[in-house]
């Protein structure tokens, strides 16, 4: 058994356990589980089937998470992704004014991009040449970016016209829940209590089902147990190859490649610094592999019709309570597998439930700060507005784009040209023109 393991996910009997592993997978389920409700409601703005996009959405998770699991033996779970799904529906389709089967056909080429640049090794050469600082910075970065998520998933942060941001009311409804969350995960994890962030979102659902919500219902509540999953051929495959040379195809197709590059790029060094899967340079093992596993999951997500599947920040949770194996990766495959047919129960967990768990890991991943130098503010300015604009920015790969860009301006004004290599200079020079042309 322990030889199958290994040889099926990287698992080494020596340093994992297999309950640890199967833990870990459940956690990180539970914590992305809302993008199987998310996407579905996003994507009905386009008049597309909602139980289609949703079996499609669980179809394309479990692909992906599988590749991960099997090819690249790590930790990771991918699913379509929060922000380029919004992107390709209120971008793409309803503000350039496209259809959706355009918009799946750039995601389609998106992905076969990704898998060249994984082929030819682009993708390491860009990771590789960000500087230490920056790759501790977007750990990070990360770190306060998923917390803030959990927080305003939670009603704990609340939209405010005024200051943008503003503390939401905690004293009802799913910001108590929240609240009441946090307390309880964070004082299991104090106590060391294995399994503590998983216990914790399973405790604080249940409390859920004696809470109301702004509706007068429970913020838990079960609509039934077992649910045959809809079928995806209403959108499986329907691109549109017509406007396939055009601009806006090009725009678009570029957009969508910066998004996910970087926010997969961010994503893998923040988590793997965490799982201590990077070496005392910052780079991280098995790579390519990680990548790879990515890009197919955005090809056959598009194949499937739902927008581009990537690495989830959210697989930190996992990280978090132990996992570091394959083994990890295939429980949340199996997990989607069975949300097919078991979507009721796992949706019934509200995103207040979840919210608690991606604070504490936001907690937990923000010990890379203590690495980076903040005497030299040639490293630590970068490495600053690196950390700051992934949450106030709300993405992971706006973050890495302008702390690579001060990186390379900083650090020229200043004289200091020994410490930009040409990739840098490359690098922040189309940084530049995205910001510009796209």
């Amino acid at each position: 058994m322990a030889n199958f393991l290994t040889k099926a996910f990287g698992f080494d009997p020596q340093k994992h356990s297999v309950r640890t592993e199967i833990v870990a997978g459940i956690t990180t389920f539970l914590t992305m589980a809302y993008i199987l409700a998310v996407n579905p409601s996003i994507f009905s703005a386009l008049d597309m089937p909602k139980g289609s996009v949703f079996t499609a959405t669980a179809l394309a998770a479990l692909i992906g998470t599988l590749v991960m699991a099997l090819y690249a033996k790590k930790p990771f779970a991918l699913a379509p992704g929060m922000g380029l799904n919004a992107f390709f529906v209120f971008t793409v389709c309803l503000t350039m004014g496209h259809s959706w089967q355009f918009a799946l056909t750039a995601v389609f080429l998106e992905g076969l991009l990704f898998i060249l640049l994984t082929v030819t090794k682009v993708r390491s050469w860009i990771l590789n040449a960000i500087p230490l600082s920056l790759k501790h910075a977007i750990g990070a970065g990360i770190g306060l970016f998923i917390a803030f998520i959990g927080l305003q998933n939670a009603g704990i942060i609340a939209n405010n016209d005024s200051t943008l941001v503003a503390l939401g009311d905690i004293t009802h409804g799913a910001a108590l829940l929240g609240v009441i969350g946090i307390v309880i995960t964070g004082a299991l994890v104090i106590l060391k209590v294995k399994g503590s962030i998983l216990i914790g979102i399973l405790v604080t659902s249940v409390i859920g089902l004696f809470i109301k919500g702004a509706d007068g219902a429970a913020l838990t509540h079960f609509t039934g147990v077992i649910s045959a999953p809809d079928s995806v051929a209403p959108i499986f495959c329907q691109f549109e190859w017509s406007q396939i040379l055009s601009w806006d195809m090009l725009a678009v197709v570029f957009t969508f490649l910066f998004i996910d590059m970087f926010d997969t790029m961010g994503t893998i060094i923040g988590v793997s610094q965490k799982a201590g899967m990077v070496d005392e340079k910052g780079n991280v093992d098995g790579i390519d592999k990680m990548f790879m596993a990515d890009s197919i999951a955005t090809v056959c997500g598009a194949c499937l019709g739902t927008s581009t599947t990537t690495t989830y920040v959210e697989s930190a949770s996992g990280v978090g309570e132990g996992g570091r194996s394959g083994l990890t990766a295939f429980t949340v495959a199996i997990l989607f597998a069975l949300a097919l047919l078991f979507s009721p129960i796992f949706l019934a967990i509200p995103g207040a439930a979840t919210a608690p768990a991606l604070v504490i890991v936001g907690v937990m991943m923000m010990s890379p700060v203590a690495k980076i130098d903040w005497e030299d503010y040639s490293e630590s300015i970068p490495a600053f507005i690196t950390i700051l604009m992934m949450p106030v920015a709300y993405s992971i790969s706006d973050g890495i784009l302008l702390g690579v860009i001060s990186y390379a301006l900083l650090n020229a004004c200043a004289g200091k040209f020994k410490k930009i290599s040409v990739t840098m200079w490359i690098l922040a020079a189309l940084f530049i023109c995205k910001y510009i042309f796209i």
